[in-house]
This record gives C-alpha cells, structure tokens and sequence, in this order.
C-alpha cells in the first residue's frame, strides 16, 4: 500500500510533534505551509521536509497531499481546515478546532458532505492513566459515577517577563487558557461520562499581566447521566505542577495520582496496573532519560497513537486499540461548551442548559 502524503501547517508545534508523530506512524510528511517564508526555509530544512510554501491550496496542488494537518493559531483553523476540505484532503487539526460553535457546525457539514476523515488533535485521550481511568469507569467498578473533580495548578503562564507566543493572550486569535488547557478536559470528561447537560462557569487571570485572554478557569457542571461535578485550572500558579483527578461512585473511587491510577472500594484500595494495549510507543532515541520521558508521556507518544489512528480510518481499517479517537462531532461538542462557558462568565456565572 502506497504510502499517503501528508502537510503539515505550523512551524511551532507542527514542527515539533505533528511531524514526528506522521512520520513515525507511517505518513510521508511532504511539506510545510506557514506565513514566514525565512522560518519555513529553516524549519523545513531542521526537519527534513522537501517543500515549503506559505499557501496551503499552492502546497496541496504541488504534492498532491491526502492529509491536511493544522497546528496554527486558532481563529486561522477552520479557513485552513475549510481548503484543505474543499480539495478532498482529510483533515487533522489542533484544538479548539474552530473560533466558536457555529465556526464548527460549518465544519462538521463540510466535512461530511466530502466524506472525508477528520478528527481533533485531543491526543490526552491516549495518555495511559486516562485511558485506564475511562475503562474502570465503563466497567463498572466504582458503580454508577456520581462526582468528578478535576484541579490543576500549571505555572506555565505566571510569571510575566516568560517568553510564550503573543497570541497565548489575545482573545481576538482565540487565546486563553480555556481553549489552551480547557478543551483538552472537557473532551477527557466527554469521553468518560457523555454529554453535560448544565453548568456555570467563571474565567480569570491568577497571574501579575496585563489584561488579556484568561489564564484560568473553573466550571461546575451536571452531566445528562446526572453526576455532578467541577473542573478548575489555573495556567498561572507559581509552584511545581498540582492536580486532582477523582470520582466517586455508587461502589468506589477511582482516581489518578501521579501519573498512576488507584481504585477503592469495599475490598480496599489498590493500583490498577496499565495492560499493554494501552502502552504508548517507546520515545524516540536520546541520551537524555528526563527529555525521553517528555517525549513519551506528553507529546510524542499520544499524538503518534493519534496519527495511528488517523491512518487506519484513512485506509479504511477501524481504529486499533480501546480508545475512541475524536472527530470534528466531538470537537463540536467541545466548542458548545466553551461557549456556553463564556456566556455564564459574563453574566457572573449564570447557569448554562446545553441542547
């Protein structure tokens, strides 16, 4: 079988992790689409790819690409994903996947009417301890769930003078921690328990910047199954990295702690071990242990399972392995909930009913 040629646009994170993950799940990454013709010409040449371009319709004509993937600004995502759908190319693209919801409801229905495979970059859903997390959920062994908590406390944006990207903070370009780290949960939460059906939420900045998109966020929702919950993230808390990601139920808990994962219940508390099938691939070679743990865990490693996928439906094989991988419903879905977020934050955290 005739290996598929595949773009990737964006010079930052397309270049870092989209390329890798392609190449390393059997996609020919033939070239690169980005706005600055001199950081195109480096990049491409760090990377190994044969062409660049800065129009993505000029590059999808001149290599006869299939895949179209997006790592760019988010208000540039859905015009991009739009021609790269318009020339019959699938389409992979990097979260929020559209500005708002009706952005991708015009997405959903173009994607559709071409027939072509398309899905969300939501790659966390292949981090091991979620997808065990998931599966002790939809076994049955805490019961019926009935509250999640989930908490982060991110340093990632507090301290001001730290070089990130401008558009991080501009809401016109769809910055915020919300879109950032926001969508990445909700679609976890999604994905284990099914639609919300209420909530109320409220965005803020923690850290000392001058005001602009909001570095962090919390949520109290009610999903349609009935259990109860509430998701708080901060992208600017000085300090080592926090979390809390539990849920109670009818017969137990279960909860991620340090990157495993424990369950309690009548017979006591143990570790839920990660089978095999939920393993990602090993990192690629480097002398430096911390950075193939990096790698591994957070980038590289979820993202090729991703890209994996992505091949298989492309061939026309279901999707290997238990996680089911997100489309453009489930980035949707993800968009109505950010929006309707935004909407209570402005009425000071009026309650929000989902359709």
């Amino acid at each position: 079988m005739k290996t598929i040629p595949a773009i990737v646009v964006g010079t930052g994170f397309g270049s870092r992790v989209h390329v890798p993950a392609l190449r390393a799940a059997g996609f020919e990454v033939v070239a690169l689409v980005g706005r600055n013709e001199e950081k195109l010409a480096r990049k491409a040449a760090d990377n190994a790819i044969p062409a660049h371009f800065t129009d993505l319709g000029e590059a999808i004509s001149a290599t006869g690409a299939e895949l179209v993937t997006i790592a760019t600004t988010p208000d540039t995502h859905a015009p991009l994903a739009h021609q790269a759908i318009d020339r019959g190319c699938h389409v992979l693209c990097e979260k929020p996947y559209a500005f708002d919801a009706a952005e991708g409801e015009a997405l959903v229905a173009a994607a559709e009417r071409e027939r072509i495979v398309h899905m969300v970059a939501h790659e966390f859903r292949w981090l091991p301890e979620r997808a065990l997390f998931g599966r002790a959920i939809h076994e049955g062994l805490i019961g019926e769930p009935r509250f999640l908590a989930m908490d982060q406390f991110i340093p990632f944006c507090a301290d001001p003078s730290a070089r990130l990207p401008s558009w991080w903070f501009e809401k016109g370009a769809g910055g915020g921690w919300l879109g950032a780290g926001g969508s990445h949960l909700i679609d976890q939460i999604r994905d284990w328990f099914g639609d919300f059906h209420s909530l109320s939420a409220n965005l803020f900045t923690v850290s000392d910047r001058p005001e602009g998109a909001e570095d962090s966020y919390s949520m109290r929702f009610v999903m349609k199954n009935g259990m109860e919950g509430s998701l708080q993230q901060s992208a600017g808390a000085w300090g080592p990295p926090a979390s809390l990601c539990r849920c109670a139920g009818t017969k137990g808990s279960v909860w991620i702690d340090g990157g495993k994962v424990f369950l309690a219940d009548d017979t006591g508390t143990r570790q839920l071990e990660v089978p095999p099938e939920l393993e990602l691939p090993k990192p690629p070679h480097t002398d430096d242990p911390a950075t193939a743990k990096r790698l591994a865990q957070f980038e590289l490693g979820p993202f090729t399972r991703l890209a994996e996928t992505m091949k298989d439906r492309i061939e026309g094989r279901p999707a290997q392995g238990c996680v089911t991988p997100p489309t453009f419903h489930d980035g949707l879905a993800c968009m109505k909930i950010m929006d309707a977020m935004r909407i209570s934050a402005a009425q000071g955290g009026v309650l929000q009913t989902l359709p």
